[in-house]
């Protein structure tokens, strides 16, 4: 299958570095007034973080938020407009003040213009990379020497960081690789870094070795991702090459785009979705989300992202073949993205499954909630209740507020039916899906339900329960009226019902109840 053609399908790389590259807006010609000024509101759930960990009031919170943005934009406007001046930029530690780093007076006159601070240097970003490059390609330090080292584009330097009394060694790997001394400093730092296999959402993972996607949710066993990033299977390793897991199961294109990754003892899983901005988002639960309702979008593409829920249940024709079930969205996504976190709030809603469009100009992306993969799988959410706890869908119908219009008779009762709810179908042959488009979850018992369609029709009324990840029919009935009445003793587990017109048209009515 060609799955280039699939926004949030995963994408071929050599090194997790190759990711797609994005355009990011120039700077806009209509900009006046301070830096930050215009700027759209921030996510409530961004806003939350930020303010947490970086101790903000929540005004302080937006102002920086907004600031960060605009910095974000200039900076990239200006990193076209200097060209090879261009030595890197960063932000105050309040986050008020952006300064650009460039060579030429010329070029700081253009950061200055752009409502930014101007500092001439004289390493370029391109000489700082190729000193950097020099120290990567050598021959590799023993762990007990050095920490590492980094582009430290304040200081126009490369920082080499040497354990504690290691600064001689430190310089003498500088040396042996033949990099100007004045181009790298050597700081001693009591630093010791090790492999964290933490399980974030958002996060990205390597497929067979040729591919990356991003991780949907931590579960007790692993995480969740979407079907077409991997088969079953698959091993994976985490951004870092370490071993990490494998596809248990894998669902692309049919009833779903879930994949579902048990890792190895290394691998911690954690209630939590990272935000691409230094924090995380706290995981609570898998409460769903209505339509209209913010959403935000984590993966490791392009970060977090967020917009509303335009409509669920919907059915995608990809190149790959038809996927159902999924939620439509405007929020943007590119390759790579694909399998990333969805969360309203505090509470999981999905895992990307694809779209159009991208993050420079937007689009609308598609996810596939993450409750029917934990049904599918058996799994339990990993939450920040204390541990984890098992997700469960409350049931998308309202309660019942009405018997039906005309309630069959025989040995099924419907007069005091849990849940009540009517819809229309307006030809033969077609279906449709109840509660309200969706599903619900049930308790091991007896489902009863009660169908009364349009005189001179014949409806068939069809009990689904969501097993081993797809919808299979568990009961039906096939009269020859408008009429049916169903039971069925079934295991807990998310259930839904499917009317269908044999023949005949109109409105109809269904209600139903576990017991």
């Amino acid at each position: 299958m060609d799955r280039r053609r699939v926004i949030g399908s995963v994408v071929a790389v050599a090194a997790l570095g190759a990711a797609a590259a994005v355009t990011l807006p120039a700077l806009a010609t209509t900009q006046s007034g301070p830096p930050g000024a215009g700027a759209g509101e921030p996510p409530a759930e961004v806003l939350a973080a930020v303010g947490r960990d970086l101790k903000l009031a929540p005004e302080a919170a937006r102002a920086r938020l907004n600031r960060e943005r605009w910095a974000g934009q200039t900076t990239a406007a200006l990193r076209g407009a200097v060209g090879a001046s261009y030595a890197g930029a960063w932000m105050s530690a309040d986050g008020s003040q952006l300064t650009v780093a460039v060579t030429t007076e010329t070029a700081a006159a253009k950061v200055r213009a752009a409502g930014a601070q101007a500092k001439i240097v004289t390493l370029s970003g391109t000489d700082l990379d190729a000193v950097k490059g020099d120290l990567d390609a050598g021959r590799r330090p023993a762990a007990r020497e050095l920490a590492g080292w980094f582009v430290n584009a304040r200081e126009n330097t490369v920082t080499v960081l040497a354990k504690p009394g290691q600064s001689a060694a430190a310089r003498r790997f500088v040396a042996a690789q033949g990099v100007p001394a004045e181009a790298v400093t050597v700081v001693e730092a009591a630093e010791s870094p090790r492999p964290l296999f933490d399980i974030r959402g958002g996060d990205p993972f390597i497929i067979g070795g040729r591919a990356r996607c991003s991780v949907g949710f931590a579960v007790t066993t692993g995480f969740v991702t979407a079907g077409h990033c991997g088969r079953v299977g698959d091993t994976t390793t985490g951004a870092s090459n370490a071993p990490q897991g494998t596809f248990t199961a894998a669902t692309f294109p049919g009833s779903g785009d879930f994949g579902i990754v048990r890792t190895n003892a290394d691998w911690v899983p954690l209630p939590v979705v990272f935000d691409f901005q230094g924090g995380t988002l706290p995981v609570a639960g898998s409460t769903e989300a209505p339509v209209g309702a913010s959403i935000c979008r984590s993966g490791s593409t392009t970060g977090l992202h967020c917009g509303v829920i335009q409509a669920k249940n919907a059915t995608v024709n990809y190149p790959e073949g038809t996927v159902t079930g999924l939620t439509r969205t405007n929020v943007c996504a590119e390759a790579g993205d694909s399998g990333g976190s969805w969360i309203s709030g505090d509470q999981a809603q999905g895992v990307t499954s694809g779209g159009s469009g991208d993050c420079t100009v937007g689009g609308t992306t598609f996810f596939q909630p993450v409750n029917e993969i934990l049904a599918a799988g058996n799994l339990t959410l990993v939450t920040t209740g204390g541990g984890a706890e098992p997700a469960t869908p409350p049931a998308t119908a309202p309660p019942a507020t009405a018997e039906p219009t005309r309630p069959p008779a025989g040995a099924v009762d419907c007069t005091t039916p849990d849940v009540t709810v009517r819809g229309r179908l307006d030809r033969a042959g077609a279906r449709e899906t109840q509660p309200n488009g969706r599903f619900f979850r049930a308790a091991a018992g007896t489902h009863t339900a009660c169908l009364d369609g349009p005189a001179g029709a014949t409806f068939d009324l069809g009990l689904q329960r969501f097993s081993h990840g797809q919808w299979r029919t568990v009961a039906r009935t096939a009269g020859a009226a408008a009429g049916e009445t169903l039971t069925f003793a079934g295991p807990a587990g998310f259930y839904r019902y499917r009317v269908h017109a044999v023949t005949g048209s109109g409105d109809y009515t269904l209600a139903f109840s576990v017991s």
